[in-house]
């Protein structure tokens, strides 16, 4: 007979991986930078069996100083790459720590929790439609390394989930289909799972439960470009309540300019991301239709309209000019009222709830959703998803391990 010598390492992977239950910490940091959210989740089964339950959740803070470090290598062309080096490190340093304030404030002890998988932080999104270079490939890059994360918890941590995806074919984004697919889709009800990040973008979940027919696409701006405005004019890092946005008019002219994008006729799925919706795009729209002089807060209000535009229009793409689809909202968009007013408004026969209404704290759904995924990759399959483009079959995540 021969013995098999396994690393102990790889030994506690595989136990874990056995358990009935697991506990997983999914962590998310986007586009708008206000924090990191954090999600204790226990998790039992995989695949179509798979059930989820938030235990704990929150936003841990980052301070105005590690924020302005991120924006100093966000989203930009050039930058100074000893400082994206850096910030690699020193991101995921300030995520560990975080995760373990979190689980001294919630009464854990490292040692319980079986996974952590970690978004990370986007700094840069480069799918081909985007950059347009025939001689490379689709890219995306998110830093905060993993394997720091595993040393300074003692977890073992699942990270940089997004280049699966595009060695497989896909452009790194959205993956939300995959556990919306898992945690949301329920026979006999077509849903949409619509989460207004910086970037928009919906799942398409249909009720025969078919996964060949399911896909997850960006559809533009959500909140990117109004965070953007309230940050360089107000200081803020959105626009609470929608209070500016709600002050001013909409600007036709501007709207209509905005509008004028080659994104928005590309197929679904597409990705995209403030790469391009940045506030050099909103100057030259505001350059083309004359309204460069236009008050703040009526850019504001145009704004919104633009992102309830843009969302609105790709719904009936997918359903027709007057849709009936059970719409489940989440993301930092739909705590402002003016935009889902005027969702409401331009989708008048659908139904408008939020992922509380399945049980899932829409605030933490982000996160959630890499739990679910570093799940899959643990103990699970790749779901057929069937041969499409955008859409690759397959279990994402890298394997940290702690020593």
């Amino acid at each position: 007979m021969i013995k098999i010598i396994m690393n102990i390492q790889i030994q506690n992977l595989y136990h874990k991986a056995q358990k009935d239950q697991r506990l997983i910490i999914g962590l998310m940091s986007g586009t708008s930078m206000d924090g990191l959210d954090i999600a204790l989740c226990v998790v039992k089964g995989s695949g179509a069996e798979t059930d989820i339950k938030i235990l704990e959740f929150k936003t841990g803070e980052y301070s105005d100083d590690f924020r302005a470090k991120i924006k100093a290598i966000f989203s930009k062309k050039q930058v100074d790459l000893e400082l994206v080096c850096l910030m690699n490190e020193h991101i995921a340093n300030t995520h560990a720590c975080l995760i373990n304030q979190a689980l001294k404030e919630w009464g854990y002890k490292n040692d319980q929790i079986d996974f952590i998988a970690s978004h990370g932080q986007t700094i840069f999104h480069a799918p081909k439609s985007l950059h347009q270079l025939v001689d490379y490939p689709n890219g995306t890059l998110q830093i905060g390394d993993g394997d720091h994360i595993a040393v300074k918890t003692g977890i073992i941590t699942l990270s940089d989930f997004r280049q699966k995806h595009l060695a497989a074919g896909g452009e790194g984004a959205p993956l939300a289909v995959y556990g919306d697919y898992l945690i949301f889709s329920k026979w006999g009800e077509d849903r949409v799972m619509l989460n207004i990040g910086g970037i928009a973008n919906f799942t398409y979940l249909p009720g025969n439960l078919n996964a060949s027919e399911i896909f997850s696409t960006d559809v533009g701006p959500g909140n990117t470009l109004m965070d953007q405005i309230m940050q360089h004019h107000y200081n803020q890092f959105y626009d609470n309540n929608g209070a500016v946005a709600k002050s001013g008019k909409l600007n036709e002219a501007l709207l209509k300019e905005l509008l004028k994008c080659d994104f928005f006729e590309l197929d679904f799925p597409k990705t995209t991301g403030p790469e391009l919706f940045n506030l050099d795009y909103l100057q030259a729209a505001q350059k083309q239709s004359s309204t460069l002089d236009l008050a703040t807060e009526e850019v504001m209000t145009t704004l919104c309209h633009f992102s309830a535009e843009t969302i609105s229009n790709a719904v009936k793409r997918c359903f027709g000019n007057e849709p009936n689809a059970q719409i489940f909202m989440s993301g930092g968009g739909m705590h402002n009222p003016l935009l889902v007013e005027l969702l409401r408004e331009k989708l008048p026969h659908c139904n408008f709830f939020t992922t509380d209404d399945l049980n899932i704290n829409p605030d933490a759904k982000e996160a959630v959703l890499f739990a679910v995924l570093a799940n899959e990759t643990i103990c699970g399959k790749p779901i057929n998803f069937g041969d499409r483009k955008g859409v690759p079959s397959i279990c994402m995540g890298k394997i940290s391990l702690p020593e």
